[in-house]
């Protein structure tokens, strides 16, 4: 490698900044913790700063870390792989160690119209129940979700009763295991309102998230439209070649 400014000439140095920087966050930087400024590493670490500007940037494109021009570099929080399975959030956050829970819970009741009618397979004018509420993994805002569902098969259901699983309350208080869900996730961004519900910057990157769930009576027993915040989800998929 020929030296850029005679303070090094092979790439050792950027080796060694990029060790350093990781070993700062894994030290226990928390998630938008502020990182030292290139001049600051360049002098601690006796390379220049082009090299540190360099690797910076290469843990950025890794989304290690996050860039404001005017303001440093901060510590990036971790993304949430999701894997396609018919898991709810709750279980999804328990499998990672994270506790689940749930703001502004809204529970309110309306008649079906013609399209959601269809979709739960129920008479247009049919009761259902909406439950709105931001989900939360540790205490911070992930996701904004929307379910509807049969008033007929959620007798007395609360805002109380929807603080955690909405899938274990339907086991085991209505007796209903959810059995498959026809599910569709395309990317959009969060209009403002949207956006302040779940903290972000309106028109925020956001995976909106489809599903018609359905009980092992084969019945559609809620249609979900969910918001994942894009700086925080990744969507796993196995894909099969076709033989």
């Amino acid at each position: 490698m020929v030296a850029t400014d005679g303070k090094e000439s092979d790439a050792r140095p950027s080796h060694r900044v990029r060790d350093h920087v990781l070993a700062l966050i894994n030290g226990g930087l928390a998630p938008h913790a502020k990182l030292p400024t290139e001049r600051e590493l360049a002098d601690e670490l006796d390379v220049s700063r082009v090299t540190v500007r360099r690797v910076l940037g290469s843990l950025a494109a890794e989304s290690v870390i996050y860039r404001i021009q005017g303001s440093g570099t901060f510590v990036r929080p971790h993304r949430i792989a999701k894997a396609m399975e018919l898991t709810s959030f709750s279980e999804d956050m328990r499998s990672r160690g994270l506790v689940a829970g749930s703001l502004g819970v809204e529970i309110s009741q309306r008649t079906a119209d013609a399209e959601l009618a269809a979709v739960l397979e129920l008479t247009p004018g049919t009761p259902v129940v909406s439950v709105h509420r931001v989900r939360t993994a540790d205490g911070e805002r992930m996701c904004l979700e929307r379910s509807e569902l049969p008033a007929s098969l959620v007798p007395g259901l609360t805002a109380d009763d929807l603080k955690s699983s909405l899938y274990d309350v339907l086991r085991q208080r209505y007796g209903m295991t959810i059995d498959r869900a026809e599910t569709s996730v395309t990317a959009t961004v969060a209009d403002p309102d949207d956006a302040a519900q779940l903290g972000i910057p309106p028109y925020s990157a956001v995976f909106r998230v489809s599903r018609i769930a359905v009980d092992d009576r084969g019945r559609p027993v809620e249609h979900a439209v969910s918001l994942y915040r894009g700086d925080r989800y990744s969507y796993m998929f196995t894909v099969e070649v076709a033989r």
